[in-house]
């Protein structure tokens, strides 16, 4: 699969790369990654053709957007697609008195959750002035989900429904964004927000990966028939369809269970049959379905973008994905790159 082929974005007039370029661990997530090093893998992913760029304000307290822009910056701004977030404000303090887990060494500034009108359209207009470019063009509502909100997540929905959702609708309108959606961690968060509103896309961290497919019920349908794109990140569900089955593997951002150990393990018998990198498998999977033009891979390092890359480009025969099947290690229905 060419990472570099463009790709329509749902039903909007965007182009996008199938292999995306995630600007999270360039917040220094978890751990610092300096300059020399973010821009190299920024100048990596161009060099491969990649031409989509997703980023946030969450991601380093504004670090990666900041770090994003100064990359970017110098490119002809019609050869790319970016994507940003909105949903926090952030405001400059003192570095000992901000909380910044997960992020390391971060950007000075405390992050505040509001998703009223008026916090939408500062949110957006900070993101462009940290990222200094002309404009953005896709703009999602940020983290409205009950994996990061709990039991507040009824009340936060309901607010970005509202306050958000109008004041992206008028940016939209305006021409000054080009799509507007839902970034959370469920897929059920943007089921409803498609019921209630007519979105143009929306960003999931896994929720439609080798491992879960629950999705193609109603929301994936549901998104073809309304012409919405989804961009999938997260797709090796946070480690495991990386690593393997390996002692301390991660899913979903804890320790896998022995069940999902044991499902890796025998998609990995597979794999070894058919010489298939287990990555590989898992990020081709994904962009195979109809409604999702774009995985978002997020790399720390060059040598690891660079894998990113050679496992989206791997060759897969098609009797592969069939055996996958015949064994029940994905759905029937699940789209796969053969078809």
């Amino acid at each position: 699969m060419n990472p570099s082929t463009k790709v329509k974005f749902g039903r909007t007039n965007l182009e996008v790369t199938p292999f995306a370029f995630g600007a999270a661990p360039i917040g220094n997530f978890s751990r610092p990654i300096d300059e020399a090093a973010s821009d190299d893998m920024v100048q990596l992913a161009w060099g491969a053709g990649v031409r989509y760029y997703d980023t946030a304000p969450m991601y380093g307290h504004g670090l990666s957007e900041l770090r994003c822009g100064h990359s970017l910056r110098w490119k002809d701004r019609d050869d790319f697609v970016l994507s940003t977030k909105v949903g926090r404000l952030l405001k400059p303090k003192k570095r000992s008195e901000i909380e910044f887990s997960p992020w390391n060494n971060a950007a000075a500034n405390e992050m505040v959750f509001d998703y009223t009108y008026d916090g939408a359209m500062r949110s957006f207009e900070d993101s462009l002035q940290r990222l200094a470019l002309e404009r953005i063009d896709i703009c999602f509502i940020h983290d409205i989900d009950r994996f990061t909100r709990g039991d507040a997540q009824p009340e936060v929905f309901k607010a970005a429904m509202d306050g958000t959702w109008k004041a992206l609708s008028k940016l939209k309108e305006e021409g000054v964004v080009g799509a507007i959606g839902v970034g959370v961690n469920e897929w059920e968060v943007c089921y409803d927000a498609l019921q209630q509103h007519d979105f143009d896309c929306f960003l999931l961290a896994g929720r439609y990966t080798l491992l879960e497919q629950e999705s193609l019920d109603k929301f994936l349908p549901l998104c073809e028939e309304r012409g919405a794109a989804v961009v999938i990140g997260g797709g090796f569900n946070s480690g495991i369809l990386a690593t393997g089955a390996v002692e301390g593997a991660k899913y979903n951002y804890v320790p896998a269970p022995f069940e999902i150990l044991d499902r890796v393990s025998r998609i990995e018998k597979v794999c070894k049959e058919y010489d298939v990198p287990l990555p590989a498998a898992a990020m081709q999977f994904v962009v195979a379905h109809p409604a999702i033009p774009s995985f978002i891979a997020g790399t720390r390092t060059v040598d690891q973008l660079q894998k990113n890359l050679d496992w989206f480009s791997h060759h897969i025969p098609g009797e592969f994905w069939a055996e996958l099947k015949k064994q029940g290690l994905i759905r029937e229905d699940a789209p796969t790159p053969s078809a």
